[in-house]
């Protein structure tokens, strides 16, 4: 069996709800795939059952949400109550997109890990993945500029 430092670091990126815009979740998911993730990408208007269950089947490491619609706080409410019925509360939950500056820390008290707004380089997401599952290097080669 691979161990943690020989596997590949396994991210789901989903678009849940209504919300028909993917081009940002498309983006994060090559993104994050030639940064060295393994990347599963669900596909437009998930729900928040049809992103646990993949997150289950894919036994992946991250749960990305791409959200531009502004149901953040009712789409990750009922996301992170399915993770805990399934047993897989302790994934490391993200969320990027369009999210008010007042509801990211409602979106940290659910158990979001980290919210990362417009603007953000693919980079910093990938470090910031890589960090929190203890695998970030610490050569120059990942210094910011």
């Amino acid at each position: 069996m691979e161990t943690r430092e020989k596997a590949k670091i396994r991210v789901l990126i989903a678009k849940p709800g209504l919300d028909g815009h993917d081009q940002g979740a498309k983006v994060i998911a090559y993104g994050l795939k030639d940064a060295g993730f393994e990347v599963i990408y669900t596909g437009l208007r998930r729900t928040p059952e049809d992103i646990a269950n993949a997150a289950l089947d894919e036994d992946v490491d991250v749960i990305g949400l791409s959200i531009l619609s502004g149901a953040h706080l009712s789409i990750v409410r009922r996301l992170m109550g399915l993770l805990e019925e399934k047993g897989i509360g302790d994934k490391l939950v993200l969320v990027g997109g369009i999210v008010p500056e007042e509801d990211i820390p409602k979106l940290k008290e659910m158990g979001v890990a980290e919210v990362f707004v417009s603007g953000t380089y693919i980079t910093q997401v990938a470090d910031y993945i890589k960090e929190k599952l203890g695998l970030k290097d610490e050569g120059p080669e990942n210094a910011q500029p």
